[in-house]
């Protein structure tokens, strides 16, 4: 059993509304990915971002791999061309009114996101639940740049969405109940499973998983092992389906960067120290696939180390 018993919270704010559209802000992967998963569940899904370019490209995305999903069979054509016109752009915060649920997925810097949190007061329904799928920064900061944060929630997908099984909830310290069931019964109507955390830095997963990649940066940054010999030692010494290097290149070296400083930052230990390697590749504009060149370069027909 992971969930974590808290007591009875009621402010006797309006209920959260029963959730049949859903507001997403930012159509990045993650964006995009929620996007999928909720279309397909049967939710209407307002999508924003700040250029619409990047919602036709969000689109365009999403098609092609709902496509890849009817390929191999795992559903149909009939469900993809439903889902697809279940989503719809949503060129402004003021758009997103009608929403029962707003999911924040923007860059991973409290700064924006906060930004965004503010941005919305006063345009979102009354009860409405607001979540941001941050992967590290504090739910009850969050929170605190909204007008109700007792209906203020943690919902962190993993990535990439439409395959990932798990979803974290993470209660920040005004959220309600009824908050936390809502968003827990919607989660699981996606078909996801749920683990609870605490608000603490990085909270579960990422809390195990980042400075697990973080140590292996520092590996090859002290000549430990190539990059080729670090994942290779990985995936077949410990069974991983992808190298430590790989999976920070697919995750963004950027956001690891972002992830091991909320954690050293948030706990004051030097084991969470970025490595300094890591800050050197960000530094230099390489994160990894989306820029085409991180720990490995992605600009040839198969991708080969860059150390």
């Amino acid at each position: 059993m992971d969930a974590i018993v808290k007591p009875k919270r009621t402010s006797g704010a309006l209920p959260p509304p029963e959730i049949r559209k859903v507001g997403v802000i930012g159509a990045g992967q993650m964006g995009n990915g929620i996007a999928h998963v909720c279309a397909l569940a049967g939710y209407q899904v307002g999508l924003n971002d700040l250029k619409q370019e990047a919602v036709e490209a969000a689109l365009a995305s999403i098609k092609r791999n709902m496509v890849r999903q009817v390929s191999r069979g795992l559903i149909t054509e009939a469900e993809m061309t439903r889902a697809l016109g279940q989503i719809s752009y949503s060129p402004s915060l003021e758009s997103l009114v009608d929403c029962d649920i707003v999911i924040e997925a923007a860059t991973e810097d409290e700064a924006v996101k906060r930004r965004i949190f503010s941005d919305l007061k006063g345009k979102s329904k009354p009860g409405a639940i607001l979540a941001s799928n941050t992967s590290s920064i504090s739910i009850t900061r969050l929170a605190a740049t909204t007008v109700q944060p007792e209906r203020f929630i943690g919902i962190h997908f993993m990535n990439p969405v439409p395959v990932m099984q798990l979803v974290e909830l993470i209660r920040g310290i005004a959220t309600e109940d009824d908050t936390f069931s809502t968003a827990r019964k919607f989660v699981e109507s996606l078909g996801k499973q749920t683990a609870v955390s605490e608000d603490f830095p990085a909270f579960i997963v990422n809390r195990i998983l980042l400075p697990m990649i973080n140590e292996a940066i520092y590996t090859l940054y002290e000549g430990v092992g190539s990059v080729e010999a670090i994942d290779k030692a990985m995936r077949l010494g410990a069974n991983h389906p992808m190298g430590p290097l790989e999976l920070a290149d697919f995750i963004g070296l950027d956001t690891c960067l972002s992830v091991m400083q909320v954690l050293y930052e948030g706990l004051a230990d030097s084991k969470y120290r970025p490595c300094p390697l890591l800050v050197k590749y960000v530094e230099a504009g390489w994160l990894g696939r989306k820029t085409q060149r991180g720990f490995y370069d992605y600009r040839g027909e198969k991708p080969v180390p860059t150390r």
